[in-house]
């Protein structure tokens, strides 16, 4: 029995333990279902829980930050920049006020390009509640919400270069048009700022904002623009005891205010009726900053193909997404379409031809090294990296080339086919391509090949080769504008309108006490010239592209990501800001007839050392040296009666006076 009671011992364990087997997998099961259940629960809940926690955490964050920021004194980030850098110099306002000087001739601004506010005075449904609202400029909250609406309304007609039927933009007024170009990044801001510290205010300071999109004679046949700035310069002079004005132009409103002193003295009803001695009774000085007064070629590669280096670089970087390849959201070409209805952008295509850019073998800058030091003290590693740079010698006079082999070969190794007069063929685009036509999709492959076998195009060639490509915009533009040189100032021809932007086909105004100055940044290497290559057959692409591929073997060389560089302010060469005043108009020429003195002023560019000092306030590109604190206190001397000899005269850190000389102009 007591052997029975031992083997039945393991029996009745075993049955126990069967018996409580189910009961702890019923137990194991239930305890992985919750499991399951929770992480069920939270995979379901996590997302929406992570989003919400994460906008949460960015707006606390933000908020914080925010209230920090405004509850912090005033002095305290000046102090943290002091700190770091060392103490400020006193801004250009505070010092000339320490000096004494104060308000004398009245200062009237004129911005360029793209730098201008524009406001909705009347567009489609799809801008309802947008009533005199900013589309452009400010925060740019439309582009985002809206874009083919905004497009549509930031387009001029196609045929007349005006309004399209139902939308009227006009430009904002006042010196807010182009004070701030977004929040926090300022245009004229800071030099209207350090004017008032020496006393002046908006009676004796005026901005001429105009429509930037529109040929400049058609800024005066829509908006009177041209009159109004004649009547508030003759009140600022008439409330200002008879002092003359300042005229301080930016950009292309250089080009602008050029086209202004012909047309005030023009007589009526082509121009303002103001007679011969208008600008000597009326303007001390023209102060011009930036000035493309003989053209841009980055002007050039936004109409050939909507890019110029900074957009070549990112497509390079991220391949497709300014094209119709990702997300269809074809931004270059809506770019294009919207960009060639702005009859002003073909006002900064190179003028002069050859005989200002050169020609296949030939450019004033030849020789030009970006490493070279203007100050000629050159240490052994630069002149090193000089002589690789020579090496590679850039053939600036080829503005644009169709692969690197022709940009640096000899030019009598390079055999073209005309494309002028070439069968344009069929068009190649079908109905998926209509909502980003453009006038290449007219030409088909026929033209387009036509015009990458001409393969190097000089600064005689490029306005032919933009007829070819784009007829419309070039038709509207011939009647606005011209890129030649005149043989004789005194053909009646020249008094039309369309001469009166170009400085080669025009005579400055009689006003022999009048001063003009050319005022620009150097130091920062400038587009000049192009390498370019076909795009891979697609229907709905822009059929030419810059190609980044191409790039200088020494680090320090001319050729970068495609484009060939020169000394300038990033936008403008030193050659367009400063010929005409070095050379052009200086003493009696025919082209400065009445001898008007000109003073070149160049300011080298020192970019900020740390992020605290922000844009800098000795910068030398194109917008951020309108913070230049020594181009500021040249303006406000000038403004507080001082003369170009009394400045200095002429402070020049680059070749321009060289480089003016090999140019071979009758003067």
């Amino acid at each position: 029995m007591a052997i029975i009671r031992r083997r039945k011992q393991p029996e009745d364990e075993t049955q126990q333990h069967l018996d409580s087997k189910p009961d702890e997998d019923d137990d194991k099961e239930a305890k992985a279902l919750t499991k399951s259940g929770k992480k069920n629960k939270i995979k379901n809940y996590s997302c929406v829980d992570n989003c919400c926690w994460f906008i949460g955490c960015v707006c606390s964050v933000w908020w914080l930050l925010l209230f920090l920021y405004n509850a912090m004194p005033a002095s305290f980030p000046q102090f943290v920049t002091e700190a770091i850098s060392g103490l400020f110099p006193d801004p250009p306002g505070v010092k000339c006020l320490k000096e004494g000087l104060k308000v004398k001739h009245p200062v009237m601004f004129v911005p360029g390009i793209v730098t201008g506010g524009l406001e909705l005075w009347e567009g489609h449904e799809c801008m309802d509640g947008l009533f005199r609202k900013r589309l452009w400029g400010g925060t740019f909250g439309e582009v985002y919400k809206r874009p083919s609406c905004w497009v549509q309304h930031m387009s001029l007609d196609n045929k007349t270069g005006m309004d399209p039927p139902g939308i009227r933009v006009r430009p904002v007024n006042g010196l807010v048009a182009a004070d701030y170009f977004a929040p926090g990044y300022f245009v004229w801001a800071v030099l209207i700022a350090n004017l008032a510290r020496v006393g002046y205010e908006e009676k004796n300071m005026y901005m001429a904002a105009y429509d930037w999109r529109l040929s400049f004679q058609n800024t005066e046949v829509r908006d009177q623009t041209l009159s109004r700035i004649k009547s508030n310069i003759e009140l600022m002079v008439a409330t200002n005891g008879g002092k003359k004005a300042v005229i301080i132009p930016h950009s292309m409103g250089v080009i602008y205010f050029l086209h202004f002193m012909k047309w005030v003295e023009a007589p009526a009803p082509m121009g303002g009726g103001g007679g011969p001695d208008w600008c000597a009774k009326h303007i001390k000085a023209v102060m011009n900053i930036g000035g493309p007064f003989l053209g841009v070629p980055k002007a050039v590669a936004g109409l050939f193909s909507a890019e110029a280096k900074d957009v070549a670089s990112v497509r390079a970087l991220a391949p497709g997404v300014l094209d119709s390849d990702l997300f269809q959201i074809q931004t270059l070409q809506h770019v294009m379409r919207m960009s060639r209805t702005w009859d002003s952008t073909m006002s900064m295509i190179p003028k002069g031809g050859n005989t200002i850019w050169g020609d296949l073998g030939w450019s004033p800058e030849e020789g030009y090294s970006p490493i070279k030091k203007r100050n000629g003290k050159n240490d052994t590693e630069n002149e090193s990296a000089s002589k690789e740079c020579e090496a590679s010698y850039a053939n600036y006079g080829r503005i644009i080339s169709f692969g690197r082999d022709v940009a640096e070969a000899p030019s009598s190794e390079i055999e073209r086919i005309e494309f002028r007069g070439a069968v344009k063929g069929n068009n190649v685009a079908n109905n998926t391509c209509r909502a980003v036509w453009t006038e290449y999709h007219d030409m088909g492959f026929g033209g387009i090949k036509a015009v990458a076998e001409y393969k190097v195009y000089t600064a005689d060639d490029i306005v032919e080769m933009l007829e070819f490509v784009a007829p419309k915009m070039m038709e509207r533009g011939s009647a606005h504008f011209t890129y030649g040189i005149a043989d004789n100032l005194d053909d009646p021809k020249y008094a039309h309108y369309k001469y009166w932007s170009n400085p080669l086909e025009t005579k400055l105004p009689n006003a022999p006490d009048m001063e003009i100055y050319s005022m620009y940044g150097v130091g920062i290497p400038t587009e000049r010239a192009y390498v370019y290559k076909l795009t891979p057959a697609a229907e709905c692409y822009i059929p030419f592209q810059i190609d980044t591929s191409a790039k200088d073997k020494n680090e320090y060389g001319c050729l970068k990501d495609g484009v060939y560089t020169v000394d300038g302010d990033e936008t403008v060469p030193a050659l367009s800001a400063g010929f005409m005043c070095a050379k052009g108009w200086r003493g009696k020429t025919r082209f400065n007839p009445s001898g008007i003195k000109t003073y070149v002023r160049e300011y080298e560019h020192n970019p900020p050392s740390n992020i605290l000092e922000g844009r800098g306030t000795q910068s030398g590109a194109h917008v951020d040296i309108m913070g230049n604190f020594q181009l500021i206190e040249d303006v406000i001397r000038v403004a507080a009666g001082a003369t170009g000899e009394e400045l200095g005269g002429d402070q020049v850190y680059t070749d321009i006076f060289e480089w003016s000389e090999k140019i071979n102009l009758r003067l």
